[in-house]
């Protein structure tokens, strides 16, 4: 028997993913939050459980036969876990996808081996040139081929019923009260949602749905709304489509996402508590968000994050792709970006027992306003020019005393992530700059007149 942790192939390895508490983003919740973290998968994502599931089960019923290719349409994700299991099983693999997924995604796939066909986007399921077509085209066309179809095969389903549900039981020891996950194919949310309700049928199971799709008002009118779909540019959950793997019934809640938030609410979970996740992992901590007022204290809430966030390198954290699609206002920048500027620059300081005569040549020199005051390597108070030119108004020799007998307060001190509309807050008659620490043990500083420019 071999060791603990110790796998004859990369496909042991699927499952059994930790649970992370979240702390900082949901300080204003009183119901307990917690991450179930699917990229800890070795395909990095939670579709690896499924695409292991759809390939083993069509070989038991000889659907998937030695030396065949599988074929499918997906957003990255479910590619890169059939990817993985092809690998291993000696399998050629297929891959379609549509023009609005990552290029990381796409580059993944044939490192992986995957032939790729890229359609576009915004055309209908049933057009010939949609991923959904190409697929099952070039399935009839290719002999000894297999065409999962994540859509409507309910292998989907039955992985997370037979792993993710009762891990996410194990892990809340029962106490989980609600659950939350974005919603594309269906299969993780009703294979989860249908095993905890099965344990327990208070858990709310809730649906995280993106702006385009049609999950939401179907749910709550049984119609099928073609007025509601249109382009949005969030992978990995919405549909234009039914696909049989969405369970209504064990679904109690709908909620949307725009595609600025969920891309804003991904970025804040890696800058706020270390997880570096995929776009629809932001979209579903979004509508945990928006539905806060169905949490109380005692409950127990977990969010599944889909995956992780290198295959969106290119999208979501890049500033420039989120500028052009309007996503980072001038409210959406950080400390860290309004110093990028004078990054170069040394801060200039003055110490706390040089006369004021040399704060005033120093700031008169370098054309600034105002001066951190140092003492023994640390900030120990400031000067500004508003208060130096009241100081020197009644006492002209003041020029002569030490810059420590007439200093204010030091300046605040803020993180490199810390945002614009944070530091608005600090800034007020007595406070006209904040410090930020840039953790490599330098600092910068940031005045009225740069938030100003920043905020403009």
């Amino acid at each position: 028997m071999p060791a603990p942790n110790v796998h004859h192939n990369i496909l042991e390895t699927i499952g059994n993913t930790p649970l992370i508490r979240l702390n900082k983003v949901v300080s204003d919740l009183e119901a307990e939050v917690w991450a179930k973290v699917e990229y800890f998968n070795p395909g990095h994502s939670v579709k690896d459980r499924m695409a292991l599931k759809m390939v083993e089960d069509a070989e038991k019923d000889g659907r998937l036969k030695p030396g065949g290719t599988i074929i499918e349409c997906t957003s990255g994700n479910t590619g890169m876990g059939l990817a993985l299991a092809a690998v291993v099983k000696g399998y050629k693999l297929i891959c379609t996808l549509s023009d609005k997924q990552s290029k990381e995604k796409m580059d993944i796939l044939r490192a992986m081996g995957a032939e790729v066909y890229v359609c576009p986007t915004a055309v209908p399921p049933e057009h010939p040139d949609s991923y959904y077509s190409v697929a099952r085209r070039l399935n009839a066309e290719i002999p000894n081929s297999f065409f999962p179809n994540q859509y409507d095969n309910l292998s989907n389903t039955a992985a997370h019923y037979e792993t993710t549900g009762p891990e996410i039981w194990e892990q809340t020891q029962g106490r989980i009260t609600h659950f939350v996950v974005g919603v594309g194919t269906g299969g993780t949310i009703s294979g989860i949602g249908r095993y905890l309700k099965e344990k327990n049928p208070n858990i709310q199971i809730l649906g995280v749905d993106s702006y385009g799709s049609v999950f939401k008002k179907y749910h709550e009118t049984g119609i099928f709304d073609e007025n509601e779909i249109y382009a949005y540019i969030t992978e990995g959950i919405g549909e234009d489509i039914l696909p049989k793997n969405v369970d209504f019934s064990v679904i109690d809640a709908f909620e949307k996402v725009s595609d600025r938030d969920g891309a804003l609410a991904c970025r804040e979970l890696a800058r706020k508590e270390g997880l570096f996740l995929g776009y629809s992992c932001g979209s579903a901590f979004q509508g945990l968000r928006q539905m806060k007022h169905r949490f109380k204290k005692g409950d127990v809430v977990v969010v599944l994050f889909h995956d992780h966030g290198s295959r969106y390198v290119g999208k979501v954290y890049n500033d420039d792709w989120m500028r052009d699609r309007g996503f980072l206002s001038p409210n959406n920048r950080l400390a860290k970006d309004l110093v990028d500027t004078h990054r170069g620059t040394p801060l200039l300081t003055i110490g706390s027992g040089e006369p004021v005569s040399n704060a005033i040549q120093l700031m008169r020199r370098y054309g600034i306003s105002q001066l951190p005051v140092v003492k023994d390597g640390i900030f120990a108070g400031s000067l500004d020019d508003a208060a130096l030119l009241l100081a020197l108004s009644s006492d002209p020799d003041l020029v002569h005393k030490r810059c420590e007998e007439i200093m204010n307060p030091p300046f605040p001190v803020v993180g490199p992530t810390t945002g614009t509309d944070e530091l608005v807050k600090l800034f007020d008659k007595h406070t006209p700059a904040v410090l930020v620490a840039l953790g490599t043990g330098g600092h910068h500083i940031i005045t009225r007149q740069d938030l100003i420019h920043a905020l403009s």
